[in-house]
């Protein structure tokens, strides 16, 4: 039943018109032979005339196969397994075992032994046969690999390998799957530990769970990968460079870091402190001024303090902010950037990340958000729409040289409507007095030193 389901497979997938060539030039070719034959035949009888009738029709037929059959089975025969380009080298066992043929050679020859000879014989088989099933073994695999569709810096995800092999009648044993790097290369952060797959059947597929992590920000690129395999005796290394180019855009982690458990708190008062405004809900109580108006006095509470007590109440809108990234890195005396270089890029690495993870808190308190930079501007959006949206351009945001015209902060004073949390590397005193009324803004020297 399953040669005959291996059968149909087979059919299935079979080129008509390919097989119909491949039997015609096979009885074509098998006829010209058959007319050779009686051709040598008839010349030892010393009939000439026939012999040379067979002959030119034996010519005839192959010329004729050549001509016409030959070019369209190159046409339909796939040629992949050429660019499938394998790469050996010899393993530790391999070499001893080919210094043990070397020794049997050396005593058959000079003991002219029969034996010797078939055990020589036998061995160089094994080789043979090493390299051949190795072969199989690598043919026909195909991999896949699939990664979460949002990945952040620093934590671990869950990532599938997938293992296909096409082949219809044959397994595959022992197979090692490995990041390709190209010489040079630093070493790729995608399945940076190999991972092994022990038994591969025939025409289905296997797959593996593997954790990674990625340690920055950013978008990692893998061009190609690699199978490796040294069935079935370990005589050979053989492996089959794949081209899969795949890739993974990293967020900024969004885990709470010292920086940002210094600024929440200070942030929650600045959203409180600017709540208040014309709404229904009561915000608090506090005492009357002459320009309060005599709707909004609270009888109950004045009655009960003994002086006239006015409500406030929350502003509709309290919880739409505008996040602004200002990626311009600051002018630092030549003294300090020698002393530090990679100072200013740890400095904006830190206000990504506190970016990142100021975003995902209003992501998590369902707010009304808008996000600017440079070459970035937002609509106000529930946070849930556009939290992803932030995460990429920051994934990908690179810092920018000192900005002199301060043109960012000089469109940020024209939205004096809005609620503003300016996350910055630029000194204090840079941001402009219009900003600040409505603004909190998170000086990364306060937290870096």
């Amino acid at each position: 039943m399953s040669v005959q389901t291996t059968l149909s497979q087979l059919w299935s997938k079979a080129d008509l018109p390919s097989v119909r060539a491949f039997f015609i030039s096979m009885v074509a070719l098998g006829s010209a032979l058959v007319l050779a034959i009686y051709s040598g035949a008839a010349g030892e009888l010393g009939q000439v005339a026939l012999a040379s009738t067979c002959a030119i029709a034996a010519l005839a037929v192959a010329g004729w196969v050549a001509i016409t059959l030959v070019p369209i089975l190159a046409k339909r025969t796939p040629l992949r397994w050429i660019g499938s380009k394998m790469e050996y080298r010899i393993t530790k066992q391999g070499w001893l075992y080919l210094l043990g043929v070397i020794l049997v050679a050396l005593a058959a020859v000079n003991t002219s032994n029969n034996l010797l000879f078939l055990i020589l014989a036998s061995m160089i088989a094994l080789v043979l046969m090493s390299g051949l099933l190795s072969s199989i073994t690598l043919s026909g695999v195909e991999i896949r690999l699939r990664l979460p569709d949002h990945i952040f810096a620093g934590s671990t995800v869950r990532t599938t390998l997938e293992l296909e092999n096409l082949k219809l009648t044959l397994p595959s044993f022992s197979l090692r799957v490995e990041a390709a790097n190209g010489k040079g290369a630093p070493p790729s952060a995608m399945l940076a530990t190999p991972v092994y797959f022990p038994y591969l059947p025939k025409h289905d597929r296997c797959e593996q769970i593997v954790p990674m992590t990625f340690p920055r920000r950013g978008l990692y690129s893998q061009e190609s990968f690699r199978i490796v395999t040294r069935f079935p005796f370990g005589f050979l290394q053989k492996s089959r460079r794949l081209n899969l180019k795949t890739e993974a855009l990293v967020y900024p982690s969004v885990e709470p870091c010292v920086e940002y458990s210094k600024v929440i708190p200070s942030l929650e008062g600045a959203l409180e402190s600017t709540a208040k405004g014309r709404g229904q809900d009561l915000y608090a109580l506090r005492e009357y001024v002459p320009t309060d108006s005599a709707r909004h006095v609270h009888w109950k509470a004045s009655a009960r303090t003994g002086s006239l007590m006015v409500r406030e109440f929350a502003r509709e809108d309290d919880c739409r902010v505008l996040l602004v990234l200002d990626p311009h890195l600051p002018e630092l005396p030549p003294e300090r950037v020698a002393k530090n270089p990679s100072g200013p890029n740890v400095r904006f690495e830190r206000a990504i990340t506190i970016c990142a993870s100021l975003a995902w808190h209003f992501y998590e308190r369902n707010s009304m958000l808008q996000f600017r930079s440079v070459g970035m501007e937002t609509s106000p959006e529930p946070a849930d729409q556009l939290i992803f949206k932030i995460l990429r351009y920051l994934a990908l945001a690179n810092p920018l040289p000192p900005d002199s015209t301060h043109s960012l902060m000089s469109e940020l004073a024209e939205s004096s409507d809005l609620f503003k949390i300016i996350v910055t590397s630029q000194p204090r005193g840079s941001i402009p007095g219009s900003v600040w009324s409505t603004s909190f803004v998170v000086f990364l020297d306060d937290h870096l030193g």
